[in-house]
């Protein structure tokens, strides 16, 4: 799953990068408000973490307001320095889903992230589930027909994202953006070669497929 995060201390958006890489998110980090709205507004996210106050023309309860304006709906969590009930208040009303005083520790701002992102209509609780697969994105633990599956963290975010899209037809370009970073460099077959590794753990020992390719067009996890 891709996470923005917008912060100008540099120390801290580092250091919340470097935490949710280690949890197996893909982060990409700006700086200032203005290359922060650009990244929101034209690429694609699974959540966003925004800094209140930010250099540039507009500070992060404008950019709230100007995602949900364009009709994005992805999770959003700000942060702040300000703890008044009022702040929270704008917070909220300016489209932000969740809100986080500084100074915070990461467990805190980890559970929230993945609190936010249990919210999508995708899925209707913490464990994912499509057929006898499940996920759970907590515990990092996939099983299918009870037995415990060994993935790469790479490997954990691809299932994870086409198990919070079942039945859809997935473009490379789709995973690409959502499992991988904008700094990474992918190819289009990187693509093929995890799903290949995928499929070879959650459906070649079992007896029905899962994971299916619509040629021409991309990728579908569910049961035919």
């Amino acid at each position: 799953m891709r996470i923005l995060v917008i912060e100008d201390e540099h120390k801290i958006a580092n250091a919340i990068k470097t935490g949710l890489e280690q949890e197996n998110y893909a982060v990409d980090v700006e700086y200032d408000a203005d290359s922060g709205l650009g990244a929101a507004l034209h690429e694609s996210y699974d959540a966003m973490i925004i800094d209140r106050m930010l250099p540039g023309s507009l500070e992060g309860m404008e950019i709230c307001r100007r995602v949900r304006a364009a009709g994005i709906h992805t999770p959003i969590l700000l942060l702040t320095a300000r703890d008044q009930t009022r702040d929270r208040v704008e917070g909220l009303n300016a489209g932000s889903d969740d809100y986080l005083v500084k100074p915070f520790s990461f467990e805190e701002l980890l559970a929230r992230i993945r609190a936010l992102m249990r919210r999508p209509p995708a899925t209707s609780g913490p464990v994912l589930k499509v057929d006898d697969l499940t996920l759970d994105p907590v515990k990092y633990t996939v099983k299918r027909g009870g037995k415990r599956l060994e993935l790469s963290a790479k490997e954990f975010a691809l299932l994870e994202y086409m198990m919070r899209n079942p039945g859809r037809v997935l473009t490379k370009d789709n995973i690409i953006s959502h499992v991988w970073d904008f700094d990474a460099d992918v190819l289009p077959n990187t693509v093929e070669v995890y799903v290949g590794y995928l499929r070879n753990k959650i459906d070649k020992p079992f007896k029905k497929p899962l994971l299916h390719t619509q040629r021409g067009f991309g990728y579908v996890l569910g049961a035919h």
